[in-house]
């Protein structure tokens, strides 16, 4: 009998013989063996070229004592290479932070590109979404090179045409998890090239201590702790104005203290006065000495110091109408900073509806027009909400301490931060881990910056007023001074 077989062109083919299936050889085109050794050449000569060219310096440390041993024998090779090994360990030992810059870095970034970037490089680009599959061939990212600071690897990759940020944005989870770090942080290197951030260890685990005050009088920026990558963080107070948002006990007094702090010099030669407003009388009423007559804590007097300051501000402007642009710190036209706890007190949770509008209409006045003038604004706050302060995008610089939910990130930072890499909801609740540790978004970078502020304590605080409010103290140099 004969048997139909099912499929579109099979369907048409009978088989004499029952129960046999019918095997379909494809074409072989016989390449000749001299082409397939040409093609092969070709590719090891592009391979070492490449190899030379990446890596001018690995090579030549593998191709020395290879050349030595061939021309002289094993024994010179051998004492190249302990000779080499013996000079690098004194230079470890002698000078530890230039050969980690120079050799130790470049041979760590080496390491992690063959070992983990290259080596789950496609299976992470395929399965996360960031790679296609089609019509057998497997379209990925490509590495264009590893960079291996003290904290985390800095991984440089050109996208595929078509693809946007956003795409590795939505991603950051799978990309950290496939790599082993604990997160992903993605930023512009340039047009078509990613900047891919995978830290190692974490440099703010350990708490700081309050920083110095610092010797010479200046308006800032402030230091106030230190950021992820070793360096400094100085904060931006005069000329912009600063908002605060983080939970209960994220470190919010540890930002406010801790820029207080490094003002006290320029306080005390009279080139700015701090304006307190203490709604809850728990944080800047410790230091309440240092303000003078500009403190305030019940409703009232707040909205009689903010409506005060508008004065100085609408005074200044008006003196310096067609003379000025940019405010310039002097004894007679001090840098006025409105410091405010809580903001939130004053605006959203305000029962008498007439000093709502005060507050808020003063508050929205300095932050439109405060800071060409001379008079900043440095408010805190713990929910970021736009119906809790309806003007927080008056407010060039921002600070996210720890927050309770992962879309208040981008309420503060604007949207698109946690994206980034900015997971302030992810910040530890316990003090000695979380406490100070925030991402910030400057008027000058919209990427977020993650450091950690110093932890003034009340015993620092206590000193602080003991010190300058001394009367008899010399007045600090300024930076024209010194």
């Amino acid at each position: 009998m004969f048997k139909k077989l099912p499929g579109d062109e099979a369907q048409h083919l009978v088989s004499t013989t029952p129960d046999t299936a019918i095997v379909f050889r494809p074409a072989v085109l016989r390449t000749p063996a001299i082409v397939t050794i040409i093609i092969f050449t070709w590719r090891l000569l592009a391979g070492l070229v490449r190899l030379l060219w990446r890596h001018p310096i690995a090579s030549a440390v593998v191709a020395a004592p290879c050349a030595l041993a061939w021309l002289y024998g094993w024994q010179w090779g051998l004492g190249l290479v302990a000779l080499v090994l013996i000079g690098l360990t004194a230079w470890v030992l002698l000078d530890r932070p230039s050969f980690a810059r120079l050799v130790g870095w470049r041979l760590l970034a080496w390491w992690r590109l063959i070992w983990v970037y290259r080596r789950h490089w496609q299976p992470v680009m395929i399965i996360s979404g960031l790679g296609r599959h089609l019509k057998g061939r497997d379209y990925v990212p490509h590495i264009v090179g590893v960079r291996c600071t003290s904290w985390a690897d800095l991984v440089t990759v050109k996208m595929l045409t078509g693809q946007a940020v956003k795409d590795w944005s939505d991603r950051i989870e799978h990309l950290a998890h496939g790599f082993g770090a604990t997160s992903c942080r993605v930023t512009i290197a340039r047009s078509g090239r990613l900047l891919l951030a995978f830290p190692r260890r974490d440099p703010l685990a350990i708490p700081l201590p309050a920083l110095p005050i610092p010797p010479v009088a200046s308006v800032g920026p402030v230091e106030i702790g230190k950021r992820e990558d070793g360096a400094p963080w100085r904060l931006k107070v005069h000329g912009t104005h600063v908002l605060v948002a983080g939970a209960t006990g994220a470190g919010k007094g540890s930002i406010i203290w801790s820029t207080i702090r490094g003002l006290l010099p320029a306080v005390r030669a009279g080139l700015v006065e701090i304006w307190a407003l203490d709604p809850k009388l728990m944080e800047l009423s410790f230091g309440r000495a240092l303000f003078g007559d500009h403190y305030a804590a019940d409703p009232a007097s707040c909205a009689d110091l903010l409506e005060d300051a508008v004065k100085v501000m609408q005074e200044r402007a008006g003196r310096f109408a067609g003379v000025q642009r940019n405010h310039v710190p002097t004894p007679d036209d001090p840098f006025v900073l409105v410091v405010v706890d809580e903001v939130a007190f004053l605006t959203a949770y305000q029962s008498d509806k007439g000093l709502k509008v005060r507050i808020s209409a003063a508050l929205a006045t300095l932050t439109t027009q405060g800071r060409a003038v001379g008079v900043g604004v440095l408010a805190a706050l713990q929910d970021p909400r736009k119906d809790v302060l309806s003007i927080r995008n008056l407010f060039p610089d921002k600070i996210a301490l720890r927050l309770d939910e992962s879309e208040q990130v981008d309420m503060v930072l604007g949207d698109g931060a946690r994206d980034r890499g900015a997971l302030a909801d992810l910040i530890s609740p316990q003090p000695d881990l979380g406490a100070g540790i925030a991402y910030a978004r400057l008027e000058t970078s919209p990427e977020p910056m993650r450091a950690r502020a110093g932890y003034v304590s009340d015993t620092d605080i206590r000193a602080m007023v003991a010190t300058f409010t001394a009367d008899t103290l010399p007045l600090p140099l300024t930076e024209e001074a010194a």
